[in-house]
């Protein structure tokens, strides 16, 4: 079988690949994704013989139009056009010690470079020398794998996954973004390697989870890293979710699922990762906030604030990043509740007030999250709660065009406080400022620089402070 390789890029590979007097061939993804009709602005060029030379003589023949990159140490190149990035490597196999995952590197055949291979659709080949350019080299079956929707390996499964453990999560990885199934015996070698998880950097971990949460219905991913044993080894706290527990004829919903099918339903509203983040964590401590007790069933209190806490924790073992994107979600954990409670219990506008403030700009991403947290089947229920929670964004709306609180920041600082009074830092201003904060959220003063002036004077005066 032969493709058609239609961008004129592919002929200027292949009259370099001539020029040079190489086999080279394109591997991998876009080989894979050309049969899924899937966009790839990506290209991997396996060479017999030496890949950096190549890339150097590809990039010379571009006059200018590319970056250049060499890694000695790998043995690769990379070239960046404006619209493609073309990596090339020589051919090569590999042998691994078992307590690594760092292979011992020589040159090969194709045939080599293609047993090393994650799965069979990443395995194909395609020729770019002039002899049989654009003929597909699938020697174990990729593209018939392709059509049947399987995942599965080039050889035994137990030493793909062995020789890189990181491919058991790239196959679940996989099967979540094209939803294909991985074969039974590929899976049940996953889960026969899964410790092997363990020789694994989290950092390379996390991209796959990532790609994961970044799928159209993450729920298959984290089902699968469930069955293999795998969430177990590399998210504890979300395999913890799991279960279900009866006492006294009582039982709470299993709060796994749960988590999965709100993550799915925000993945309806938004491609934000961190808000992806948000939905999967928003109840991770509530197998440590867990109570039955017989007059009120079983209870979860605290497990917004408690999941918050755990949020830092979490990040820095899976190696994610520790800035605002971590305080994003956990903000979203910690307030998740908030409008739920507002909408069964009633509202003020004191309540409302807080609400705006805590929330601050993601106030529209809080409640993107609340909706989405909604997953009872009862139809009664899930209407009343989203006719709840809109009256509470109504609310909201009403109350932030009023009292102009959105974004909002108290309109005394610190410096007022010194100025006014001629004093250095001190506990008292920390007393000043939260009496006027309480005191607009309250509703007792406007929000306002003069009323919350006038009251500054007043609460310094009761603290025996006298006016510069």
């Amino acid at each position: 079988m032969f493709i058609e390789l239609k961008n004129p890029l592919f002929k200027d590979l292949q009259a370099v690949v001539e020029q040079q007097q190489v086999q080279a061939f394109i591997v991998g993804g876009f080989v894979r994704d050309h049969f899924l009709h899937r966009e790839s602005k990506d290209l991997d060029i396996v060479v017999l013989g030496d890949g950096i030379e190549l890339a150097k003589a590809f990039a010379e023949s571009r006059k200018g139009k590319t970056d250049f990159a060499f890694f000695k140490n790998y043995g690769t190149a990379m070239v960046k056009t404006a619209d493609w990035e073309v990596e090339f490597v020589g051919a090569r196999k590999e042998s691994y010690a078992h307590h690594s995952r760092k292979p011992t590197v020589e040159p090969g055949t194709l045939t080599d470079d293609q047993n090393r291979r994650d799965f069979t659709i990443n395995a194909m080949a395609v020729s770019l020398n002039k002899a049989n350019f654009g003929e597909l080299l699938d020697p174990f079956g990729g593209l018939t794998d392709i059509e049947h929707k399987i995942i599965r390996t080039p050889l035994d499964p137990d030493i793909t996954f062995s020789d890189d453990p990181l491919r058991m999560m790239r196959g679940i990885r996989f099967a979540t973004q094209i939803r294909f199934e991985i074969l039974p015996e590929t899976f049940e070698s996953i889960r026969r390697n899964k410790e092997r998880i363990g020789i694994i950097s989290f950092e390379r971990i996390n991209e796959e989870l990532n790609k994961i949460m970044l799928s159209n219905k993450p729920s298959v991913g984290f089902n699968l890293l469930f069955d293999s044993g795998l969430l177990h080894l590399v998210f504890p706290e979300l395999a913890a979710l799991h279960g279900v527990e009866t006492k006294g004829g009582k039982a709470h919903k299993d709060n796994f699922y749960h988590t999965l099918m709100v993550l799915d339903n925000i993945c309806e509203e938004t491609g934000d990762l961190w808000l992806r983040w948000s939905a999967l964590l928003h109840d991770i401590a509530k197998p440590l906030t867990k109570r039955y007790a017989p007059s009120d069933g079983w209870t979860f209190h605290g497990h917004e604030d408690k999941g918050s806490r755990m949020v830092n924790k979490i990040f820095r073992r899976l190696k994610l990043p520790l800035n605002e994107k971590m305080k994003f979600v956990e903000k979203m954990v910690a307030l998740h509740h908030r409008p739920k409670a507002l909408a069964e219990d009633g509202v003020t506008d004191s309540a409302i007030r807080r609400l705006i403030v805590d929330a601050g700009e993601d106030l529209d991403a809080l409640f993107a999250l609340c909706r989405a947290d909604m997953t009872t089947k009862n139809a009664k229920k899930r209407e009343t709660y989203r006719r709840n929670l809109s009256l509470v964004l109504q609310q909201v709306n009403d109350v932030t065009e009023r009292d102009a609180l959105r974004n909002w920041q108290p309109p005394i600082h610190g410096d007022h406080i010194m100025e006014a009074f001629g004093m250095k830092p001190g506990p008292e201003i920390g007393t000043i400022k939260n009496e006027i904060r309480e005191a607009i959220l309250e509703g007792r003063i406007p929000n306002t620089f003069e009323d919350a002036h006038k009251l500054m004077l007043e609460l310094g005066e009761n603290l025996g402070l006298k006016k510069r």
